[in-house]
């Protein structure tokens, strides 16, 4: 039986007909008067191309050349920011290493389809054949998480998250945060770079690098030192060919990537760098994009999922402007 109840008598006459609860509710919306103000209508979700039209020049940052490397393979260059507020001694060590030239001419030698990409010395097990590390350090304590600080920015994701009890975006990087814990971390979502290593939380120092490049493996959150995240050339390590050894390792030598070199930005001349800006996170330009991906105004999509997952916002990146 269908029940149109069209003002606030019919609703208390069919009081016996229905719950109490949609009683309320139809008592509730009679109770408003023509005339009278009403809540203003929900403004509607701008679309992404909408919302980057519309972000201002204060709304990008240029990267800090200090803190960008430049991964350079045969076919082009990865650029790489890396993340000093969480991983200060990872982020300084592979500078260390990457100004004393040790991973020039090593090798991609794992790439594990939807998982990550690794590099490093294929012979690192010999001690006869192994790259010497001269003023980086071989191994570094864990950098797993590091404690909240208001002075650290966060942007709060409105819709949850499975693995922490709050996610969002600080300086751009994927950030999970529990507060009764008082401990943050970066977490893994596409294109984050990582620290590999042995059973124990001391055994890597940025020798052996990975990136993501599947779906996230956010079960490595907080097992795996994060110190950066891929912004440009993602292509060229994703669609590397997939080895067929253990955990996507590479069987022989031949099937190896060779790795040009890894520079830090700043010690090139500015001719030479990635002139590269990223949308800043802590504005509220920001927060409309994430409505815009939470909310798709586009006519394409026919249900709105409205709600979003940490790893499914990436940030915009685009060319520096003149």
């Amino acid at each position: 039986m269908k029940i149109f109840l069209s003002s606030k008598r019919d609703c208390l006459r069919s009081w016996k007909m229905v719950i109490h609860g949609f009683c309320i509710t139809c008592l509730i919306a009679a109770a408003a008067v023509p005339g009278q103000a009403t809540e203003p209508p929900a403004q509607k979700t701008m679309a992404i191309a909408d919302v980057l039209a519309a972000a201002k020049p204060a709304d990008w940052r240029a990267l800090d050349p200090e803190n960008t490397i430049y991964l350079e393979m045969a076919n082009g260059r990865v650029v790489i920011e890396l993340a000093p507020a969480f991983a200060p001694q990872h982020v300084a060590n592979v500078k260390a290493l990457a100004r004393e030239h040790y991973f020039d001419g090593l090798a991609i030698i794992r790439v594990q389809d939807n998982y990550v990409v690794q590099w490093g010395d294929p012979a690192a097990d010999d001690p006869q054949k192994a790259r010497k590390i001269l003023q980086a350090k071989k191994s570094l304590p864990a950098e797993f998480d590091r404690a909240s600080d208001a002075k650290i920015p966060f942007t709060l994701l409105p819709d949850g998250d499975v693995y922490a009890k709050e996610v969002g975006f600080s300086d751009g990087f994927p950030v999970a945060r529990d507060k009764s814990s008082g401990r943050m971390w970066l977490t893994h979502c596409y294109g984050m770079l990582g620290a590999g290593r042995g059973n124990t939380s001391d055994s890597g120092g940025g020798a052996e690098l990975y990136v993501v490049i599947g779906q996230v493996p956010r079960h490595l959150d907080r097992n795996c030192t994060l110190f950066g995240r891929v912004l440009q050339g993602m292509e060229l390590l994703s669609s590397l060919p997939r080895a067929s050894g253990p955990m996507g390792f590479y069987e022989k030598p031949e099937q190896y990537v060779p790795i040009k070199s890894i520079r830090v930005a700043a010690d090139l001349p500015v001719a030479e760098r990635s002139d590269l800006e990223i949308m800043r996170t802590d504005t509220e330009i920001f927060q409309k994009l994430i409505e815009a991906r939470r909310n798709r105004s586009e006519e394409w999509f026919l249900f709105k999922a409205g709600r979003i997952e940490l790893c499914n916002i990436p940030v915009p990146l685009r060319k520096k402007e003149k």
